[in-house]
């Protein structure tokens, strides 16, 4: 097939970007042709870089009509489309050929994006998106309080929605994001779920965990990612347990120094090292005990529990959104029901960490869920999604 990847970014450091750095490569060894639309100029900086690929396109380089042009004599099957802030782009694209959509995030289904509530507590938010979110929007901090870009994002989620019928297929990586989307409109025989893969590399069964017990966050520092919950689950852990552990965190964001005052407070000893990538990423992924996901907003996947699971470590997490998925209880770690409670997530923490065999066990579980959710599973869900949106014959395994 000839494939148009398309996303708004040309490099950058998130999710999205391991994902599609791994993926075109993996489409072009398998034989399809591939090009790369972006919207910023190719000069833009990023430690992932995807314009590796022969074609690429970038709205800003060009001019989006130029681009759009090109795109059209290039003739593409099907395009995949990824993360796009100007909604403009798929617009066009949507003329040029069939678009199977990959949504990320809550897009098109929540005015902030985070589908949860930060007063008076951080909630995850269940309602259907539409005008009556914006009477919650500011008393319930669904975002920052602004009303104007409240009413902006607003109107960018409600133009997103309405390019949800264009679409050929929505492809997500959970099915609680296939539910989300089922329930905003989009028909059951419209939605595949795609579980995502570890970007990290192939699973290794071997490793020494650390003397100290180690407990491992690594993401960004807001208060839907519930540091503050997991510093008192630390403390409370160490209580069940009668011995110290250690809080290590990678990252950053506006609530760091909120979580550096409350883990002073609690006495829990806590390090705190930064955004961290490549083999300082692996290094601290390699030397955790568990890692621990106490996000309180429904993540639509958690990727990066399964990246540790890579590594034979083990996961703790509320059962929030996609997490589920693949963090399965007392296989590869522990999933707390109670959404929020400090208590229970310290109960399940020291639980893990209360001797050296649960910990091996719950390991090597956690070796073997990783193998199971391989690119080239993942592969083969995409590529008959594609080719079914393309009116390609064929088989892909």
């Amino acid at each position: 097939m000839r494939i148009l990847i398309a996303h708004d970014a040309a490099a950058g450091a998130g999710g999205v970007e391991s994902y599609l750095a791994a993926l075109m490569p993996a489409l072009e060894t398998r034989g399809h042709d591939v090009a790369f639309l972006c919207t910023p100029s190719r000069a833009q900086e990023g430690p992932t870089r995807l314009d590796r690929t022969t074609r690429v396109f970038s709205v800003d380089d060009s001019g989006l009509a130029p681009v759009i042009d090109t795109v059209r004599a290039w003739r593409p099957d099907v395009c995949f489309s990824h993360n796009m802030r100007p909604l403009e782009v798929e617009e066009q694209l949507v003329s040029v050929c069939p678009v199977v959509k990959m949504m990320h995030g809550y897009f098109g289904t929540c005015v902030s994006g985070q589908k949860a509530h930060t007063f008076p507590k951080v909630q995850p938010c269940s309602r259907e998106f539409g005008l009556p979110c914006l009477g919650l929007y500011l008393p319930r901090r669904c975002g920052q309080l602004r009303p104007a870009l409240m009413l902006g994002q607003f109107g960018w989620a409600s133009r997103q929605q309405r390019l949800f019928p264009r679409y050929a297929h929505v492809v997500v990586a959970s099915h609680h994001m296939s539910r989300e989307y089922a329930r905003h409109g989009v028909s059951a025989e419209r939605i595949t779920t795609a579980p995502l893969f570890p970007t990290t590399g192939s699973t290794e069964a071997v490793r020494i965990p650390p003397v100290e017990p180690t407990v491992l966050f690594l993401g960004r520092m807001t208060a839907i990612k519930g540091g503050d919950i997991l510093v008192r689950a630390a403390a409370h852990a160490s209580r069940l347990l009668r011995k110290p552990l250690r809080l290590v965190y990678a990252g950053n964001g506006p609530a760091e120094s909120s979580w550096r005052e409350l883990a002073m407070q609690l006495e829990v000893h806590a390090t705190f090292h930064g955004w961290v990538a490549g083999d300082a990423r692996t290094a601290l992924l390699r030397g955790a005990s568990l890692i621990a996901l106490p996000s309180l907003w429904p993540e639509p996947f958690g990727l990066v529990g399964l990246e540790a699971a890579v590594h034979g470590v083990p996961a703790v997490a509320f059962d929030v959104g996609g997490i589920g998925d693949w963090l399965r209880d007392d296989v590869n770690g522990r999933l707390v029901g109670e959404v929020g409670s400090w208590r229970g997530l310290g109960a399940a923490i020291a639980q893990v960490l209360s001797g050296p065999l649960d910990l091996a066990r719950l390991g090597n579980g956690a070796v073997r869920v990783a193998s199971e959710l391989t690119l080239r599973l993942h592969l083969q869900t995409v590529e008959g999604v594609l080719a079914r949106a393309a009116g390609v014959a064929g088989s892909y395994a």
